[in-house]
């Protein structure tokens, strides 16, 4: 049946006609587009179904480049700590959730940050124990590049001084050798294989509510990063196939593979592109360095706070070179998690002999930069995956992290994009809230929302149709998509997000907070529509 969206200010982001009353849609694709009398002259027959869009702004659907759903679902399940502002008040929460749990019972989170607490102190090992003596603790850091675990929990994974350490882990210890409780990267692992699986009914039903979460925020599509929080590739894609596929939810999905479910991924033939234009297969997911949150980062010198660390390379460039190597063999494009500028300026090294021709690979985060690295970034199979709300967590505490020089080539969105840079938005949730709105916010102002300031490093803001199409023409170009994606043209899916306001002609930025989606529209169909 042939769909009619009349009477709104339609941005298309397309140059043959930049702002539309009025598109058609037939098959799930637009056809036309124009105003809403030409539209419905030409095409409002009897069978023709009329939307009216009562004067609302919409543009094309938004894309989030960088998410783990399965993370955000893991939260509706788990004790949420994300926002806590104090070490008293994250006890009091573990507390309250420990006292509902049977004794033996893991006891798991998510979301805490130093940087928010008013003395930014971490609890103890004595302190945890104190709160949950009977029970196992898990608790990453928002970042996900550390977590904090009890002595019971060191007790079942069986902790001794000499255990072993995955490369680039560290647990931490403290004058006597004791450990405090605190695990850096990958030494978390060494937990997370004692923690108990959640059902897979319990995951399916929480990843279909961080879907259907994520098109309430107005999201088309999402490339998720999946298979650490729900089992491996093959439950992962079981999921998402059963929810994306069966269930017709909506969203489309792009999923993101860790490097280490690699001989997974050969084994059940699927490949990059592999699935429909619902759900597809993407790029191998790689850990080039941690997080400024806890030093982790790789920096090419020392960190301006803490002289005697530069930050932790996840792996030798040996191995990060075979990795690369045996993707390639799959035809596979890479996507890799680098932080620092040293980290970045190794993970170009490998890549540079690796070009990628079918694909695209991704740089994601790219937070630290220097000069002589951007000519390198600009080409027409790379592109830069920037989470803009990380300024909001970050700032001010970063500045003293990195010091006053490097901190001018830290977050450098503008420098990117006019140096020609391709970017593409995302939010990395549950690391920040999967809310492009407050994406599109963060790259405009560069502050917190209520920060009386002209923004962290004001001239590298984006302005709002920078903004947007980070989350429209760049998240269909991280995955080859930019012809049936990121703009509104004849023949491209009909996907829209509809909004309150013209997010294009507000009088301040902070109304975006109050902005919110009216539809979603996927193919065409509304899936979501606020009441």
């Amino acid at each position: 049946m042939v769909k009619i969206y009349t009477n709104g200010s339609i941005y298309t982001f397309d140059k043959m006609y930049p702002i539309v009353q009025s598109v058609v849609v037939d098959n799930g694709r637009f056809i036309d587009m124009g105003t809403t009398e030409d539209m419905l002259l030409q095409w409002g027959r009897q069978d023709a179904l009329v939307i009216d869009l009562q004067g609302k702004t919409a543009t094309p659907g938004l894309i989030e480049s960088h998410v783990h759903i399965g993370g955000v679902a893991l939260n509706f399940l788990n004790l949420d700590v994300t926002g806590v502002t104090s070490k008293k008040a994250m006890l009091a929460k573990i507390k309250e959730r420990a006292n509902s749990l049977k004794p033996g019972e893991w006891l798991i989170g998510r979301g805490w940050d130093e940087n928010l607490f008013t003395d930014a102190t971490i609890p103890t090992l004595q302190e945890l124990d104190h709160v949950t003596s009977h029970c196992p603790l898990f608790i990453p850091r928002i970042c996900g590049h550390a977590a904090l675990v009890n002595s019971k929990a060191l007790e079942i994974c069986q902790y001794h001084p000499s255990i072993t350490v995955p490369e680039g882990g560290t647990i931490v210890k403290d004058e006597r050798g004791n450990p405090t409780g605190l695990l850096l990267e990958s030494a978390t692992e060494i937990f997370q294989k004692y923690i108990p699986e959640k059902s897979y009914p319990e995951l399916k039903n929480a990843v279909r509510q961080a879907v259907q979460f994520a098109m309430e925020k107005g999201l088309t599509s999402a490339h998720t990063n999946d298979p650490t929080f729900l089992n491996g590739l093959y439950q992962t894609y079981q999921i998402y196939d059963e929810l994306i596929n069966q269930e017709r939810l909506g969203l489309r999905c792009n999923l993101l593979i860790d490097y280490m479910y690699m001989n997974d991924l050969r084994e059940s033939g699927m490949y990059a592109g592999y699935g429909n234009e619902h759900l597809q297969i993407g790029a191998i997911k790689i850990f080039a360095d941690g997080a400024l949150g806890r030093r982790t980062a790789l920096l090419s010198s020392p960190y301006h706070d803490d002289p005697t660390t530069v930050g932790d390379a996840m792996m030798d460039q040996e191995t990060l070179y075979s990795i690369v190597h045996d993707a390639r063999m799959l035809s596979m494009p890479i996507a890799v998690h680098t932080i620092g500028d040293q980290a970045l300026e190794n993970v170009l090294d490998i890549l540079d002999q690796f070009p990628s021709v079918a694909y695209r690979d991704r740089l994601i985060h790219v937070q630290v930069l220097r000069d002589e690295l951007i000519p390198r970034l600009v080409s027409p199979s790379r592109i830069v995956d920037i989470q803009p709300r990380f300024i909001v967590g970050d700032f001010p505490w970063v500045q003293d992290r990195l010091g006053e020089s490097r901190i001018k080539r830290s977050y450098a969105w503008k420098t990117l994009l006019s140096a020609g840079v391709k970017c593409a938005g995302g939010s990395d949730a549950p690391v920040e809230p999967i809310d492009p709105l407050l994406g599109i916010h963060a790259a405009v102002t560069r502050k917190a929302p209520g920060q009386d300031h002209n923004g962290w490093n004001p001239s590298e803001k984006l302005a709002m149709e920078e903004a947007v199409k980070l989350f429209t023409i760049g998240g269909a170009f991280a995955t080859n998509e930019e012809h049936v994606k990121g703009t509104i043209t004849r023949g491209k899916f009909a996907d829209m997000t509809v909004y309150s306001t013209n997010i294009f002609e507000l009088e301040h930025p902070d109304e975006l907070l109050t902005t919110k989606i009216e539809k979603t529209i996927i193919g065409g169909e509304v899936a979501y529509e606020s009441l």
